[in-house]
């Protein structure tokens, strides 16, 4: 496969942005590539710059569960175009979307658009302080939650000591505040409420990570996150950016039966337009503006291109018959060459990620453990065989609907062929 107009517009992309990307793992520095330049997508398939095409396992990070260019989707977004690109004014498509988001994820019984995953997590932890009227918050190593200041904290930092930025520009009292359990670790999250329980918020998880490769919590994890935030009056917050409508209609909350008091959603719930929401019990978001004194606000929240996107994804994931059966089912035997192959792997339904680790990969020292040059290896051999994968250890694949079982088998043979 040539890719010299790939390589030719990233050289030209490096005199303008930081790296050459407007998202770091774009740059494929971790494993050792150039970035593909991409032209154009259809189904389940990316086609880049010179015109190669690719089996696309990133699917956008994720919002493409019905796969590139679903053509109810585009229809909506065309037509929502023709009534103008941004208002910055209420209009009916808002509260379509919340209804259905509602319907679906019972538990955000009021809720507010915005733009962006960090800024829905931002704006909970916001709201979650301001109900409380406390300050310090609970996350996780190896969870990721966006950039807003005072949740890039350094995942290596000692349990119950001040936290350490993981950004430069990040000033070290922003995430003073901050403390870090780990993952699945019952006993690092009750030493925290035991030394701090009074002064703490809210507790923000992933409650199927997904940014450290796939983690699925242990049995009874988020279980023993609920009860303990409700003994010390904090709040439960899930992260569901990645999860929700793609681990059921109902999110990771409606898989696992545990109901937090905020969720935040992204990627999915925006149909590939630059859209998440946060929300939850209606006495805490009634604390935001303009009902309360927790401030938030967005000229572009709520953008009717961007919900015209969400309402015809959420629309089609309703009306599809065993969608959700289908692509876990896709994602499993993608699961299995894996294995066939010597890999050691994680699946959550339609998430799953290969580990380059003996190890049982369950919190992030054992995801760190992996060998990032294998992967690397893997990586481009994926590549070079026509499949699309994330360019790093510590994301997942995500399986669309749009994988036919052609491509399914193919990429099936491919994996087996690399253990061998």
């Amino acid at each position: 496969m040539s890719k010299e107009k790939s390589k030719a517009l990233y050289s030209e992309a490096l005199k303008f942005m930081p790296g050459g990307v407007n998202s770091p793992v774009r740059a494929c520095r971790n494993v050792g590539r150039t970035p593909l330049f991409i032209d154009h997508a259809k189904g389940d398939k990316i086609y880049d710059a010179d015109g190669n095409e690719y089996i696309d396992y990133i699917c956008s990070w994720g919002p493409n569960i019905l796969g590139h260019g679903r053509e109810e989707v585009i229809a909506a977004v065309k037509n929502a175009c023709d009534r103008g690109l941004t208002y910055g004014a209420c209009h009916e498509g808002e509260i379509e979307l919340a209804r259905l988001i509602q319907k679906h994820i019972p538990s955000m019984e009021m809720l507010r658009l915005v733009n962006s995953g960090t800024e829905a997590v931002m704006s909970a932890v916001r709201a979650a302080r301001g109900y409380t009227k406390r300050d310090r918050i609970v996350k996780f190593e190896g969870c990721y939650h966006g950039h807003s200041d005072g949740l890039l904290v350094k995942a290596g930092s000692g349990l119950l000591t001040g936290s350490i930025p993981d950004s430069a520009g990040v000033p070290k009292g922003y995430t003073d505040n901050t403390l870090l359990a780990r993952y699945n670790s019952e006993e690092s999250v009750r030493d925290i409420f035991n030394a701090y329980g009074d002064e703490i918020a809210c507790v923000v998880v992933e409650p199927c990570a997904a940014n450290m490769g796939v983690v699925p919590p242990k049995k009874g994890f988020l279980e023993f996150l609920r009860q303990i935030t409700k003994q010390y009056g904090s709040l439960l917050i899930f992260d569901e950016v990645i999860t929700g409508f793609r681990l059921s209609l109902g999110g990771a909350q409606n898989l696992y039966g545990v109901t937090p008091d905020l969720t935040t959603l992204g990627k999915i719930v925006g149909g590939g337009m630059p859209l998440a929401v946060y929300g939850g019990k209606r006495e805490v978001m009634e604390c935001v503006a303009p009902l309360g004194s927790v401030y938030q606000a967005g000229t572009l929240s709520g953008n009717p291109i961007a919900v015209s996107a969400g309402i015809a994804t959420i629309k089609l994931l309703e009306s599809i018959e065993n969608l959700y059966s289908e692509i876990d089912e896709k994602a499993e035997r993608i699961e299995t060459a894996m294995r066939e192959s010597g890999l050691n792997v994680n699946r959550v339904g339609s998430l799953l990620t290969a580990f380059f680790t003996d190890k049982a990969v369950v919190d992030y020292n054992t995801a760190v453990s992996s060998d990032k040059e294998k992967f690397s290896g893997y990586y481009s051999y994926l590549l070079d065989n026509g499949i699309y994968a994330p360019p790093s250890q510590f994301e997942a694949m995500f399986v669309s609907y749009a994988h036919s079982d052609e491509d399914i088998e193919y990429t099936c043979e491919i994996i087996r062929k690399f253990g061998r």
